[in-house]
């Protein structure tokens, strides 16, 4: 998978950007935890969920070929952060747009339409916590 200029940018500037928004109590951001499946390094990516049932939607607006995703589907398992709260998550598992779409508010889903985005992975979620901050504000 190639970096083009836009993707780069958003790696080091739009995603840094919305994990302060992923931090809040509002909004589709979350910050997906996973441990690298090759050189066992943890990471954090920024991504679009929507609670779903027990678990989430997750929006791939990269597509379905993305390492966070293969990481995760390795692991089986990793957490997210959403809305303040960390949870436990399993493996992604493939979800049709006719069913991911509503999940999401009326808002985005005619900009998913229109910027022609068709795939979403659910996952399921288990416990969950309340995200502490030390004196940086970073959450423990």
């Amino acid at each position: 998978m190639s970096l083009t200029p836009i993707r780069i940018f958003n790696k080091h500037v739009t995603n840094r950007l919305f994990r302060l928004f992923a931090r809040s109590t509002r909004g589709p951001f979350a910050v997906i935890h996973h441990v690298g499946r090759r050189s066992g390094k943890p990471y954090a990516t920024t991504i679009m969920v929507w609670p779903l049932g027990a678990g989430f939607v997750i929006a791939l607006t990269y597509g379905p070929d993305v390492d966070w995703l293969r990481n995760l589907m390795a692991a089986a398992h990793g957490k997210l952060l959403w809305h303040k709260r960390i949870y436990a998550v399993g493996s992604p598992e493939p979800l049709a747009v006719e069913e991911a779409l509503p999940a999401f508010p009326r808002l985005f889903r005619p900009i998913f339409r229109r910027i022609g985005l068709r795939d979403f992975v659910y996952v399921k979620a288990a416990a969950r916590h309340d995200v502490q901050t030390r004196s940086k504000g970073t959450p423990t």
